[in-house]
Formats: structure tokens, sequence, C-alpha cells
């Protein structure tokens, strides 16, 4: 059977972001369970949450069980393998921010799909991406990380333009997908790494 380029993304961003919950789930320490809702919700929020405003119902994950079954099985291995990861926040960290980046396209593409403008697509990636994280770490009683001085949202609204403005100088589609996948997971390793932060507000 073909798998086509965004069913392969569909499928690198569940993994992905089934491990960043798995992650932040241990290390929370919460038992078995615990590790796989957590999954469970950064792999589906994001997803539920855009599926529902374009009514787009029953939503993708209770439509095809395999969503589930893939969440399952990367939670386990995520478990498993566990005692030969030492850095967790590291690991927690790279595994996000790839997901940023496939969920973002994902998003985008669903509103192309529906007919959408590409401002609307945008908004729809970014909810994508982020939605799922936002759960996750309200869950854990963590602010979540778009709400906090990192860049996050901004990144993918920044894919987001990446990916129309090389659609517009005629980038070949698949090519256009893989580039802003990778731009927007460098960007935000860079500005993690080198402490890049948008302004705070406040008093």
């Amino acid at each position: 059977m073909q798998v086509s380029t965004m069913d392969a993304i569909e499928i690198l961003g569940t993994i992905s972001f089934a491990i960043s919950g798995s992650f932040a789930a241990m290390q929370r320490r919460l038992d078995p369970f615990g590790v796989l809702i957590i999954a469970f919700v950064t792999s589906i929020g994001g997803g539920t949450v855009r599926d529902l405003l374009l009514g787009d119902t029953p939503v993708a994950w209770m439509r095809d069980v395999n969503y589930c079954l893939l969440i399952l099985l990367t939670s386990i291995a995520t478990i498993f393998f566990k005692t030969h990861i030492k850095k967790f926040k590291v690991t927690l960290f790279l595994f996000d921010s790839l997901g940023l980046g496939l969920f973002t396209m994902l998003g985008i593409q669903k509103g192309i799909v529906f007919g959408l403008s590409p401002g609307i697509c945008i908004a729809l990636g970014t909810i994508t991406g982020c939605f799922g994280g936002i759960i996750r770490d309200t869950l854990l009683n963590t602010i979540p990380v778009i709400f906090r001085k990192e860049v996050y949202a901004t990144v993918c609204i920044m894919g987001g333009i990446l990916y129309f403005s090389l659609l517009y100088f005629n980038l070949k589609e698949d090519l256009a997908k893989v580039a802003v996948i990778g731009f927007i997971f460098t960007v935000r390793v860079v500005v993690v790494r080198y402490k890049v932060t948008l302004p705070r507000f406040g008093y």
C-alpha cells in the first residue's frame, strides 16, 4: 500500500507527540495509565480542536482506530526504553519540536482541503501544532509553553507564511512541506538553544 506524504507526516507527528507526552508524564512520575492518557491528549488534542472548529466530525481519531493503536504502542515503547534515555528534558524538547512542525503542516493542509484562505489555514496549523501541548501542560499543572516567553506559536505562524510563500514561487508542494517542517523544527531548536524569547508584558 502506497503511503502519501501527508500520511507519513501524520504518522510521524502522532508518534512524535506521543513520545513527547509520554516523557512529560514520566517526568512528573505518573503511573503507566497516566502516561498513556497524557500521550493520547498530546497527540490528538490539536487535531480534535481543529476538526471541531471545521465541523469535521466525528473527529479523525474516532474514525480511525489506528491512531489510538499507534499512540498506545508508542507509549509502551517509550516506557520500555526510558531506562536507556538519561536526558528526559532534551528528548521531550526534540520530539515536541518535531511534532510541532509536523502537526502545523497537517493543520494547514486540512484548511486547504476545506478551501479556506491562507490566513485561516495558518491559524488552523497553529492550533493543530500547539493545542495538544496546551492540554498536556494543563493536565500536568504546568504553565503551557505557548503562554510563556518561549517562541512557540510564533514559529508555527512563520512556518505557515513560509509555506504559502514557497508555493507562490512554484516550489513543488512536497518539497515545500518538508522545508517548512524542517524550518519550524530548526528555528524552535535554535531559539531555545540561544535563549531567544518574546518580550513579557505585565507588572
